[in-house]
């Protein structure tokens, strides 16, 4: 079956490019655009794709909003969502992402990685590359006042769970993380799993904002 994908960007050109990159590829089919938030929002609630990829800055809704609109609330979408920004990494990244956003990727990033990036999100394993993951930590998560951990979420993890967790907020993959804790990678794939399961987490990129903004890092 087709990936299928919406894409949300106030720029023609933009739109038309990563179109006729994903359509080529075998296994993605575009089935519509927008050119605003709005427009985005009443796209993805009438054709459901399964993925969106989502301008931060767009007219009449900017894509932080959209992206708000569809994740949270009853009526949430189950498509996931990919931030695209010509700008690096600020508060309207960090808080789509703790919004529920899949992902996150610079428009200037080579089309094998948007191509890649896509169908990592439709599978549900969330796309944090490490380097977003340091950036991120260094020029936003430290800006902000950790909270105090929940103990009633924490404590149910087991110290293994807990171990993982913190190596996933320091931008580790899980081939990463199999091989500092000497265990295969279906094993932390597990182990991430029941984490997101016990914390009421969406997926791997709110299981970063959870544990800085819990003091797990």
């Amino acid at each position: 079956m087709s990936i299928t994908v919406v894409i949300a960007d106030d720029q023609a050109m933009v739109r038309q490019g990563f179109g006729a990159l994903l359509a080529a590829q075998d296994d993605i089919e575009v089935i519509g655009d927008a050119a605003d938030g709005r427009a985005a929002v009443e796209l993805v609630r009438a054709v459901s794709p399964d993925v969106v990829l989502m301008d931060v800055r767009m007219p009449v809704l900017d894509g932080l909003r959209a992206t708000r609109e569809l994740l949270t609330g009853s009526d949430r979408v189950a498509s996931k969502i990919l931030m695209l920004t010509t700008f690096d990494i600020d508060d309207y990244v960090y808080d789509a992402l703790a919004a529920g956003a899949s992902g996150f990727m610079l428009k200037d990033a080579p089309a094998a990685e948007l191509v890649r990036a896509v169908r990592v999100v439709a599978t549900g394993d969330a796309l944090l590359a490490p380097w977003v993951t340091q950036r991120l930590i260094s020029e936003v998560v430290s800006t902000r006042r950790p909270r105090p951990a929940a103990p009633g979420a924490t404590a149910t993890l087991t110290p293994r769970e807990r171990e993982v967790l913190e190596k996933v907020a320091e931008g580790k993959s899980n081939a990463e993380i199999a091989s500092v804790l000497f265990v295969t990678e279906q094993t932390v794939k597990t182990h991430v799993s029941s984490v997101l399961a016990k914390l009421g987490l969406r997926d791997r990129v709110q299981a970063v904002v959870y544990a800085f903004e819990n003091g797990l890092r």
